[in-house]
């Protein structure tokens, strides 16, 4: 569980919700943890009790229109009335800042999911070497005819509706596309886990499963554009370590092909580090599915941090 929540003002002019866990035992390195889309940092609880008996301080906030961070131009479903991909960064960059602040020395890795995923690969374009790896679960962030459509779609309904309204068009094709995947089905939610219980406390959490506005939509398909773009994914440091991790039974990353899609992209590029795992009866959730599964997924990740720390150590 986390050992305390406060508030981190941002530059962007957020007051971003934080949550902490501080290592148990001798600190081998710093993991920001970056949640996905319609859901809030709280719910990462359990896995940063298990970062931190591994030997990793954990920070994690609440994005922009998420959770309890605040901020004047963002209420509940929208980033920013104007730059919300680019705030989202520099609020992690903040965060990132007050971890190194207060954990000098330390390794630091960035572990995203799904949209936090794209997220964080964004953020370690932007701070290069500094940045000593990257673990983007359950993430789509590959551009292609898909985005374009999205794009034009959303342009269409900004056009017909404005920005700050929920987006019905991206909506169907997301979430609501997803859960038609799962038969027989409980909720809209099934695609999430197989764990039923993990699914109704998501469906029951009012911070969780709303629908994102235009403008939050149109905000991560550029996170999405220029995240996944050759020109963003060649900023990296090829040596970099990554760690990609997909569910073979997740609609939202058809599978798993997506995330081979990216790993495929990254070895064309030259990068020498990338470690890709495919789980065998994983949805969405990874952290949230049923045992055995979990373990299999903590205990690749683990293994993974333990040697970025020692990579660190013996650069």
């Amino acid at each position: 569980m986390f050992d305390e929540t406060f508030t981190l003002d941002s530059p962007t002019g957020a007051a971003l919700h934080t949550y902490r866990a501080r290592a148990r035992g001798q600190a081998r390195g710093i993991v920001l943890v970056l949640h996905g889309l319609a859901e809030h940092a709280g719910r990462y609880g359990r896995f940063a009790g298990e970062l931190a008996e591994a030997g990793f301080h954990v920070l994690a906030n609440d994005h922009r229109g998420h959770g309890r961070t605040s901020a004047r131009d963002a209420p509940l479903g929208r980033f920013a009335g104007r730059e919300g991909a680019r705030k989202v960064i520099a609020d992690i960059r903040a965060v990132e800042a007050l971890a190194r602040r207060d954990h000098p020395g330390l390794p630091l890795v960035l572990f995203g999911h799904s949209m936090g995923g794209i997220v964080a690969l964004n953020v370690a374009q932007a701070e290069g070497p500094r940045i000593d790896g990257v673990a983007a679960w359950n993430c789509d962030i590959n551009p292609g005819a898909a985005l374009r459509v999205a794009r034009l779609a959303l342009a269409a309904e900004r056009m017909l509706k404005g920005s700050d309204v929920p987006s019905a068009i991206l909506a169907r094709a997301t979430f609501e596309a997803w859960g038609r995947t799962v038969s027989p089905r409980r909720t809209g939610f099934d695609w999430l886990s197989h764990d039923a219980a993990a699914v109704d406390a998501y469906c029951a959490d009012p911070l969780c499963g709303f629908r994102p506005s235009v403008s939050m939509m149109d905000d991560v398909v550029t996170l999405i554009r220029e995240g996944g773009s050759k020109a963003g994914l060649s900023r990296l440091p090829r040596a970099m370590p990554l760690h990609l991790l997909g569910g073979r039974d997740d609609p939202a990353t058809d599978g798993g092909k997506a995330v081979e899609a990216l790993a495929r992209r990254l070895d064309g590029l030259g990068f020498v580090s990338v470690e890709r795992v495919l789980l065998e009866g994983a949805r969405h959730e990874t952290l949230n599915e049923r045992e055995p599964v979990r373990a299999r997924g903590m205990a690749a990740l683990t293994a993974w941090l333990g040697r970025v720390a020692q990579r660190a150590r013996g650069a």
